[in-house]
């Protein structure tokens, strides 16, 4: 079983100047390494199988980047650009990673044959996260405080504990338009996975219809409405656009004005992913009720 809690950070003004540093380190890697695939990709991507009699010859194909030479290559980029060293080398490997997930993600697809559209170069301030994929030790973890790679101790608002028996795998640093996050991925491997015997009739089976009137309506007759809450936060997100377009370009007051719509952005997400975890939450209880309410009438 794995699974991820994130935490606040209190973070000091050189911690976050260093953090800043590093996402922007990472966003120039991740633009170079997909550029590099890129021109391979038009360079290579029709095949040569024949010619005429008459070329004269025809010049060797490139070898195709992929994960692994990338990563090889990283140690002429820090010979290179030595501000490459300050970064965790597993964190650099990681934004290579990325790279080789959407790329594949494009010309392949994922496990089910999806494919997504062709990855963007990332902009200023589009790279918004480092990960750390070491695993972080229980001793590594002391009060509110968390060791991290070549950045020492970050406070964190431990706001729940972390369960028992569970091993922390990767942290994720996230810049969030309200401050910075740490995102903790847990795995315990002596959990099982859930399994039942119970075969879907329609007696212990809720059926749910999702619509525009309201947010879905079970079959039991249960109606849970639309709570818009994008809706009720347009009247200040058209008040906060509309200051934020007399801004000049480039000035700090129009950065102050793209954050304060960004706070807005994620408090409607915030509210959006608040509701459907207890919408969940609901139907999964209302269904170990009947369940429980059919075992006790076959006793």
């Amino acid at each position: 079983m794995r699974i991820t809690y994130q935490y606040r950070l209190r973070l000091t003004q050189k911690q976050i100047d260093t953090f800043e540093h590093w996402l922007e380190l990472c966003r120039r890697q991740y633009n170079y390494r997909l550029a590099e695939r890129f021109n391979w990709w038009e360079q290579n991507r029709c095949d040569v199988n024949r010619c005429s009699i008459v070329c004269c010859s025809i010049a060797p194909l490139k070898d195709q980047p992929n994960r692994w030479s990338q990563q090889k290559d990283l140690a002429n980029t820090k010979a290179l650009f030595p501000e490459y060293k300050e970064l965790p080398l597993h964190t650099l490997q990681n934004v290579i990673a990325r790279v080789d997930k959407t790329y594949t993600r494009w010309l392949k697809g994922d496990k089910n044959g999806k494919k997504s559209g062709r990855p963007r170069f990332k902009g200023e301030g589009r790279y918004r996260s480092l990960t750390f994929p070491d695993p972080i030790k229980p001793e590594h973890i002391q009060g509110k405080f968390i060791q991290l790679p070549k950045i020492g101790k970050v406070k964190a608002i431990l706001h729940r504990p972390i369960p028992d028996d569970f091993k922390i795998k990767t942290a994720t640093i996230t810049r969030k338009a309200d401050g910075w996050y740490i995102g903790l991925s847990l795995e315990d491997m002596t959990v099982p996975s859930l399994k039942t015997d119970t075969i879907p009739t329609p007696d212990n089976t809720v059926g749910i219809d999702m619509g525009l009137k309201f947010f879905l309506v079970t079959s039991d007759g249960e109606e849970v409405a639309i709570p818009q809450y994008y809706r009720k936060s347009q009247k200040r997100l058209k008040r906060l656009q509309r200051q934020l377009s007399r801004k000049q370009k480039g000035s700090k007051r129009r950065a102050l004005a793209v954050k304060q719509v960004a706070k807005l952005h994620q408090k409607v997400a915030n509210q959006r992913r608040d509701f459907h975890y207890k919408t969940a939450l609901w139907l999964l209880s209302m269904a170990c009720h009947q369940l429980s309410q059919m075992t006790e009438a076959a006793r």
